[in-house]
Parts: C-alpha cells; sequence; structure tokens
C-alpha cells in the first residue's frame, strides 16, 4: 500500500488535524540550554491569592504584586496563585519571599521532569499537570511549581484554563477544618495530592480508547489505519509514562525530608500520594503492555490476511501448472506427436487439463489446505 493510500485511510478514523498534530508532538520537550526568556511564556500573568487560619478567610483575585507584599508579614497562611508565567512578575514574587534564583530558573523553563528541592529556608517542587483536550482527543502536559515556605504557598501554572485546584478552593472557602486549621505543608500537600488525583482521569480517557482500539482491532477492519492509529496512542502512554513516573521519585523526597517546614503528622498524607502514584504508575505501564500488544495483533491480522491472498495464488497457480505442462508438452516442434493428428485429440488434451486440476482441488479439499 502506498504512502498516500496509508494516510488516507487513517485520515478516516481521524480528522486530519489531529493526525497532522500527532506527528508532530514531541515527546520531549525541555532544553536545559534554552534560557528562561526564549521561552514562549504568557505575557499578562494572573495572580489569585488566599490568606486564611482557622477563622477566617480573604481571597483577592487580579492582584498586581505590590497587592501581594503586604500578605507576608501577616502571620496567616497565604496561597498565592499564578497563572501565566512572566519573568519579571515571577522574579517580583519569589525574591520577596526568598526563592534562590536558580529555582526561579526552573519555574520560567518548562517541560522540566518532576523534582523536589529542599533549600534553606523553602521546599520547591515541579511536577506536570496533565489535560486531555477533547477536541483534538489527544493529552498535554503543563508544568506546575510550588514553593513551600514559613505560613505560605506559591503556585505557578502555565495556563488558566487547565487549573485543577477549585477544589482546594472551595475547601477554604467552606471553612474545611484540616485545611483551615493545618499548616502551609498540608496546603501543599493537598495541591500535589489533587494533581496526583487528575492523572486518574486521563488515565481513564486514554483506556476506554484502548478498549476501542481493541474491538476495531478483533472486528478486523482498516488494519493499515489501525496500525497507524496504535502508534499515536502508543506515544500518548509514552508521553503519560515520562511524565507521571518521576513524580513517586518527588513523593518519597518529601517523605525522607527532614525540612521543618514538614510536619511530622503529615507523613502519612504523602505516603497516601506516594500509594496514588505507585497506582497511576502501574496502570500506565499496563496501558503500554496493551498497545504494544495489540500493534502485534494488529501486524499478525496484516500478515495473516496478506498469507490468505498468496494463498489463493499460489492454489491458481498450482491448478493451472497441470495445464501449462501439457500445453507445453504438445507445442513441442516435432513431426510426430500422440495425438496431434486424430479428430478428438484436441477435446482429449482441454478434458485432461481441466480434469486434472478438479482431482487436485478435490484432494486439497480433503487435506484442508484451504
Amino acid at each position: 500500500m502506498s504512502a498516500k493510500k496509508y494516510t488516507e485511510g487513517l485520515s478516516k478514523l481521524l480528522p486530519e488535524w489531529t493526525w497532522n498534530q500527532a506527528l508532530r508532538k514531541p515527546l520531549t520537550v525541555f532544553n536545559p540550554a534554552k534560557a528562561p526568556e526564549e521561552q514562549k511564556l504568557p505575557t499578562e500573568p494572573v495572580y489569585s491569592l488566599f490568606d486564611y487560619d482557622a477563622e477566617t478567610y480573604e481571597e483577592k483575585k487580579n492582584l498586581s504584586f505590590e497587592d501581594c507584599k503586604p500578605y507576608k508579614e501577616k502571620g496567616r497562611i497565604t496561597w498565592i496563585n499564578i497563572d501565566g508565567l512572566r519573568k519579571s512578575e515571577v522574579e517580583q514574587l519569589c525574591t520577596h519571599y526568598g526563592v534562590h534564583h536558580l529555582l526561579v530558573e526552573d519555574i520560567l523553563v518548562t517541560g522540566q521532569r518532576a523534582k523536589m528541592e529542599d533549600s534553606d529556608n523553602v521546599i520547591f517542587c515541579l511536577l506536570p499537570m496533565l489535560y486531555y483536550n477533547e477536541e483534538r482527543r489527544e493529552v498535554e502536559t503543563e508544568q506546575v511549581s510550588i514553593v513551600l515556605g514559613k505560613n505560605f504557598v506559591l503556585s505557578f501554572q502555565e495556563d488558566p484554563t487547565r487549573d485543577v485546584f477549585d477544589p482546594i478552593r472551595e475547601r477554604i472557602r467552606r471553612g474545611s477544618k484540616r485545611l483551615r486549621s493545618g499548616t502551609a505543608d498540608y496546603l501543599c500537600y493537598s495541591l500535589i495530592d489533587i494533581i496526583v488525583d487528575s492523572y486518574f482521569t486521563i488515565i481513564e480517557k486514554i483506556n476506554s480508547r484502548i478498549e476501542r482500539m481493541e474491538d476495531i482491532v478483533l472486528m478486523q477492519r482498516k488494519e493499515q489505519a489501525v496500525m497507524g492509529r496504535l502508534s499515536i496512542l502508543r506515544r500518548e502512554v509514552i508521553l503519560m509514562r515520562r511524565n507521571v513516573s518521576p513524580v513517586k521519585e518527588l513523593v518519597h523526597a518529601f517523605i525522607r525530608s527532614q525540612s521543618d517546614l514538614l510536619e511530622e503528622e503529615h507523613e502519612k498524607y504523602y505516603k497516601d500520594v506516594l500509594d496514588h502514584t505507585t497506582q497511576a504508575n502501574e496502570y500506565i505501564e499496563n496501558h503500554r503492555d496493551m498497545v504494544m500488544n495489540l500493534q502485534d495483533l494488529a501486524a499478525s491480522q496484516i500478515n495473516l490476511k496478506m498469507n490468505e491472498v498468496m494463498k489463493v495464488f499460489t492454489l491458481l497457480a498450482t491448478l493451472m501448472a497441470p495445464a501449462t505442462v501439457i500445453g507445453g508438452i504438445f507445442g513441442m516442434n516435432f513431426d510426430v506427436i500422440p495425438l496431434s493428428h486424430q479428430t478428438d485429440g484436441f477435446y482429449l488434451t482441454v478434458s485432461l487439463m481441466l480434469l486434472i486440476p478438479v482431482i487436485m482441488w478435490i484432494y486439497f479439499k480433503r487435506k484442508g489446505w484451504f
């Protein structure tokens, strides 16, 4: 099958723009040699702030850096979230809260591996947030950076449309006792936990796609196009694996940390996140194996169909062989050939050419060769 027909067949299963997008989509996007100012970052960051204790809370949106500065000295738990990464804004806020400039660079350079760093006065972590684009039917990633300090948490996101923190905000508004009475590290745990939990939504989407592909493969429909679609699905699973797998190390680092910013009584919560991360990784590994098995099955079906076609051609060639041999014998250039000058010679020869293939057909049929 030509490359053009292969692409046309795949386009019937996937929209053209989805197919093209999937081909161009990179599995790795992080380049440590690329300076933060060279990254394609939104120009208008949006601040949101929660300042709370066990009794009351204050919520503000669409702030500026100057509006956030006074909250550092209030002594309550302050959570500042920035949607959109502009270098000047991130540097100002991080400098105000004593975040090292190398950590600022990690915030601005997106696409990195999940990690946790324990410095003198803050704990810094970054991890991927996964998002399933329903329109394009593909998994997209976004880097979320979190800075934990004494009585404050800073979170940085690339795109506000992919925010998964609304349940945390709602818990603060409702006066959740555990969250409102807890320390800043409990808020940090809550943010990490909800990001990890969001992975399972994506895993369910991928699982549904794998099940649909399994039905298509088993029905033996459009095998050539299915192979291309399975390749795209495998890339999605690999992308998830590369992003989710390091999160387990990140959570381990929180559990092992001896930082004063982490309460010992909250260790059990991080262990719960570790369990969820382990489970997510196991699901992703299972999905990878399932996709690979489907690829092998689809390839086997293609080979089987090709073998069936070759079997038919071989059978036809075998059945025609006696006629070819007989025709060749009677077509030799000799003066005396039996039956050549008899009235019924032609009919006897043709009958022999037809009879032998019929006998061969019956023999092959009884042997079960076709």
